[in-house]
């Protein structure tokens, strides 16, 4: 009977909760995109340079404060899931679930290359530390790396599972780290794409990555987890080194303080930890 059904405001529903209008404290609003964002980088080198992508098919170059400037990212064919900025600043990459990760140079405001070859879409892009490499992670469960430069195929590193969620380079340039859906992380040599070790099962997590980060003397990588879990784990040696568990749901993202032994995580049970490792 359709008394029976309660009122709305029984619900506490949306509808009727008193939405609080907070001062709006930002210096400058983007408004290019007619999607969901799901992504954003900030130039190292230019302080008022960002990069934007999104559910819109997307991607943007805009300046903080110029608001009659932006230049857009065309081309990708579905989502721009990741950007990154080279380290020194002067290339960008966007990759998208189309598989595509396109490289854009700055200084000239045009695209540099295409680089193809994932069969699933892009997680996640980052570049090499001194050099103009870039790493991929795909949802059809590899990795692959590129020479921008040379618009050049290097190698694909292929082992995990499932979709690769989080991965990159460590500092020193000599070792990459890469964390899948299929709850492992895999330690690779980047110049012969070699597995050095693969870290699962007990005491690691038991539910997918969701985003890992790498201590800045490239000894330590950090990962979180869809099970609400953080592990250390020492990079040499494959071995987990630390358990942090204090979040109750999955964890969303990660990372280390630049030069003190802090990390910090975010989780979906909307707490932000800072953990000393």
């Amino acid at each position: 009977m359709v008394s029976d059904l309660p009122d709305a405001d029984e619900e506490g529903g949306s509808d009727t909760e008193e939405v609080i209008d907070e001062e709006d404290d930002s210096t400058h609003t983007f408004t290019g995109h007619t999607g969901e964002l799901y992504t954003t980088a900030c130039s190292p080198t230019d302080a008022t340079l960002v990069a934007t992508g999104g559910g819109d098919d997307r991607g943007f170059l805009w300046k903080i404060n110029q608001g009659d400037w932006a230049f857009e990212l065309q081309g990708h064919q579905d989502s721009v899931s990741s950007l990154a900025f080279s380290t020194d600043g002067q290339l960008l990459a966007s990759g998208g679930f189309d598989g595509i990760v396109k490289v854009w140079d700055i200084s000239k405001g045009d695209l540099k290359c295409t680089l193809d070859g994932p069969t699933g879409g892009i997680e996640w892009v980052k570049w090499h530390p001194r050099g103009h490499l870039i790493l991929a992670g795909s949802e059809d469960s590899t990795v692959w790396m590129w020479n921008a430069d040379k618009s050049a195929y290097l190698n694909m590193f292929s082992g995990h599972g499932s979709g690769v969620t989080c991965g990159d380079f460590t500092p020193d340039g000599k070792v990459i780290c890469t964390g899948s859906d299929d709850a492992t992380m895999r330690i690779w040599n980047p110049k012969t794409g070699e597995n050095i070790h693969v870290v699962r099962g007990h005491p690691y997590h038991n539910e997918g990555l969701t985003c890992l980060t790498i201590s800045s003397d490239s000894a330590l990588a950090l990962t979180g987890s869809k099970d609400g879990s953080v592990h250390a784990v020492n990079i040499s040696t494959g071995k987990v080194v630390s358990s942090l568990s204090a979040h109750s749901d999955s964890i969303e993202c990660i990372g280390f303080a630049v030069s003190s032994p802090l990390a910090a995580t975010g989780s979906m049970d909307k707490k932000l930890i800072i953990w000393d490792i």
